[in-house]
């Protein structure tokens, strides 16, 4: 069985040690092996799992919530409904996420648009039309 370093996990993440040994401290990391002297022995399914962690970390979940599904997962079967309605409830979450970046997209799209415009022209004076010029 291989096994990794936390900084060749860290590596692989993209993340600090720092992060990986806040994540340890807070729980999240529970499955990790350790030698006798003390040292994460890091195991490809550890490293799958600690890429759901990011994964919800980036959805806004925070880190208690992300430690209740990690306890979920070690209680087993018992816990599958639970962990499938928060990854329900993520999903509507992410979906809205979605429809906000979409918006935030249009806004920048035809601001850039604005902007190639005056740019080609040599002068905003030809959207004079718009009432509101903002920057």
């Amino acid at each position: 069985m291989t096994t990794y370093s936390i900084s060749e996990v860290a590596k692989e993440l993209n993340l600090s040690v720092y992060a990986l040994r806040y994540y340890d401290k807070e729980g999240l990391m529970p499955f990790v092996e350790r030698t006798d002297s003390g040292t994460r022995l890091f195991k490809e399914s550890d490293i799958a799992a600690l890429k759901i962690v990011e994964c919800l970390k980036a959805t806004g979940m925070p880190i208690k919530e992300i430690k209740h599904f990690i306890d979920w997962c070690s209680d087993g079967d018992s816990t599958l409904q639970k962990r499938f309605d928060m990854f329900m409830e993520r999903k509507e979450i992410v979906k809205a996420q979605m429809e906000e970046l979409k918006k935030t997209m249009e806004v920048i799209e035809h601001k850039a648009m604005y902007y190639k415009t005056a740019l080609d022209a040599g002068t905003e004076d030809i959207h004079k039309k718009d009432k509101i010029k903002i920057f």
